[in-house]
């Protein structure tokens, strides 16, 4: 039995079995589904995608996202998911669903991802913290499974050893695959011998890494291994994925080649907006949302189009505000409008129309838009 769910868009869900369920923190657990045969193709998945989960909390129906920590060659679905309440939706999941029971899973979504290049040597950069590990252990088991060629680093940050999430997993890896993969850990409330793995992954600590730990390159002497990075992986809350992906960036990393999901709803830009746009006041809307056609008027273009409709109080879908997530994508009709950052939509869809509401700025007087995306 499957059902289609609107959360933003409409999503498939369908009902799976809890095959495993274990406690790993005092505040994260883990859950493993049992995939039936029929379903095996619904649940195909990317490394570093997400599903969502339909549970009761409080006598109300919850959907929330979590991302997978297995890797697609796996073929199974297990998820990471942290309770950050004792009295919040996901304590309730925790205490009320066991294994053997079943739970309402959305086919696995998400853009957290990237090309497998099994021939090719690269070099990618992961930066974690908290439960941000989930994703990246995804894309890191699968990396060492696919990628013969391509070596890891992973900067984990963590608020004491306690809360480390999935360390032996992590250093059963780092010893198999020793030459191709090193971890460091990183604590922010917990002092450790050495005074360069005490605080915050941010800029001034990517500083430190660049030129200590970065620095020489054994595969190529006129170089170092920042220079080398292909790829950087960030995961984590909205202030932390801000500051590194900047750093990284202002230390020649394009911003094309560094890919970050968000574990929380974050309503500023990931970049600092680069370009000025000429004033257009009293811009006329239609949008078509859920099969009705809504008409409004924005006072000016100075603010992006979501922010301004729902300041208005229209129930326009969205999650980050940061160009991230996808969930306020739509389809322009008419009129012209600045897709200021884009870490969702492909060539093809913007080639095709599709926008990011939360990342748009109207350049022309009146705009069309469709959230239905037919």
């Amino acid at each position: 039995m499957e059902q289609q769910i609107y959360k933003g868009k409409l999503t498939q869900f369908h009902w799976l079995k809890i095959a495993k369920k274990a406690e790993l923190t005092k505040n994260t657990f883990s859950l493993e589904f049992e995939i039936p045969e029929n379903l095996q193709e619904n649940f195909k998945f990317e490394a570093g995608q997400f599903v969502s989960v339909k549970f009761q909390a409080h006598g109300k129906d919850v959907i929330n996202d979590y991302s997978m920590t297995s890797a697609p060659y796996e073929k199974k679905i297990c998820l990471g998911i942290k309770v950050n309440s004792s009295e919040g939706a996901t304590a309730q999941l925790f205490k009320n669903y066991n294994e053997g029971d079943e739970i309402l899973v959305s086919e696995p979504n998400g853009r957290f991802t990237m090309v497998s290049k099994p021939s090719e040597f690269r070099t990618i950069v992961a930066f974690a913290a908290g439960i941000g590990i989930t994703p990246i252990l995804s894309h890191f088991k699968n990396i060492l499974h696919n990628e013969p060629r391509t070596r890891l680093f992973l900067f984990f940050g963590n608020k004491n050893s306690e809360e480390l999430i999935y360390r032996d997993m992590l250093d059963n890896l780092a010893r198999k695959c020793g030459e191709r993969l090193q971890i460091f850990y990183f604590f922010s409330q917990e002092k450790t011998a050495d005074q360069f793995f005490y605080g915050r992954l941010d800029d001034r600590k990517l500083n430190l890494i660049i030129n200590q730990i970065l620095h020489l390159d054994d595969t190529d002497e006129e170089s170092t291994i920042w220079d080398a990075v292909d790829e950087v992986l960030i995961c984590g809350k909205g202030e932390m994925i801000k500051t590194l992906a900047n750093a990284c960036y202002h230390h020649g990393i394009p911003k094309k080649n560094i890919h970050f999901e968000l574990f929380e709803e974050y309503n500023d830009d990931i970049y600092p907006l680069e370009k000025e746009f000429p004033l257009i006041e009293n811009v006329e809307v239609e949008f078509r949302m859920l099969g009705k056609e809504y008409h409004t008027e924005l006072p000016d273009n100075k603010e992006k189009i979501l922010q301004q409709l729902l300041v208005q109080n229209f129930q326009v879908p969205y999650s980050c505000k940061s160009g991230i997530c996808g969930s306020c994508e739509c389809i322009l009709e008419e009129g012209e409008v600045e897709l200021l950052e884009n870490e969702y939509l492909t060539e093809k869809e913007e080639a095709h129309g599709h926008i990011l509401a939360c990342m748009s700025i109207a350049k022309t007087k009146k705009i069309k838009l469709n959230f239905d995306l037919i």
